[in-house]
């Protein structure tokens, strides 16, 4: 098997470059205000570096040598799939506060009320779930690799499906569906089994399932199966390990937001001297 070099150049894209500052610096701008008004509990310093680590997500996925890599290599395509769907999503919610958010707070409620079903999170689910699945159907797979306007429009399709999907769960915002009780297990259990299960797939796939990585030589020692099947390994482990820390992460949440409850209800319930 002949062994094909890799390029790792890095991705020179002026307009994202752009949009990334301009991510930074909105964000740094009212974290600043925020902080001023409300003190480090409004806007942390721990929260500025989550925007910021999203950012650099985003950097990594977009613009790092990951992306000149992920048409060569299954796996990194994967891995780039991961970090917009996932990983950036992630830290720009957490990186938001109430009151870092209160300017748009009613526009949020107005934009979910006018979404009707659409903001329920049954169509996170499926957006999230019908977002993985699709664009890992082979023909559109490879028309994403072979057409530029059809990849930006994959990675906008991730991007917006993830952002959606971790919303509804990371939110600092109370809204009209927020998910409560065993919510959560329900929604992360059903996502990430759907989406495992894909990855369990291409893991143990008998054949190359994308026509584009079928160069019939190896790269880094990976032959297109290989490939394909490390991709998919790398899909199911990520989807695992991303749902045990946000279960984690969401029953700390709401410990802590039970025990303020409680120091609350004490509050106004004890009597005046």
């Amino acid at each position: 098997m002949i062994a094909t070099a890799v390029d790792a150049s890095w991705t020179f894209a002026p307009i994202v470059l752009i949009a990334m500052a301009a991510y930074g610096w909105v964000y740094t701008a009212r974290w600043r205000v925020a902080r001023a008004q409300g003190g480090p509990r409004a806007a942390g310093w721990g929260r500025l570096v989550l925007w910021w680590g999203g950012i650099a997500a985003l950097f990594a996925a977009l613009i790092s040598p990951i992306d000149r890599i992920s048409e060569q290599l299954a796996t990194a395509h994967m891995v780039q799939h991961l970090l917009l769907a996932d990983v950036v999503p992630i830290l720009f919610t957490l990186a938001l506060t109430k009151h870092i958010l209160r300017p748009v707070t009613r526009h949020v409620h107005r934009v979910e009320r006018a979404a009707g079903p659409f903001a329920h999170p049954g169509f996170g689910v499926i957006a999230y779930v019908g977002a993985m699945w699709l664009w890992h159907v082979p023909a559109l797979y490879d028309a994403a690799l072979e057409h530029g306007g059809i990849h930006v429009l994959e990675h906008f399709t991730f991007a917006i499906a993830g952002l959606l999907y971790w919303w509804h769960l990371l939110s600092p915002i109370r809204s009209r569906m927020r998910l409560a009780g065993l919510g959560p297990v329900l929604y992360m259990g059903s996502t990430k089994i759907l989406v495992g299960f894909l990855g369990v797939l291409l893991a143990f796939a008998p054949s190359v399932l994308y026509g584009f990585y079928d160069h019939g030589g190896s790269r880094w020692g990976l032959s297109p199966l290989d490939d394909q099947h490390v991709a998919g390994l790398a899909m199911a482990l990520e989807q695992s390990i991303v749902m045990g820390i946000a279960l984690a992460y969401l029953f700390i949440r709401m410990l802590a937001e039970a025990d303020a409850e409680d120091q609350r209800a004490e509050r106004y319930a004890s009597p005046s001297p």
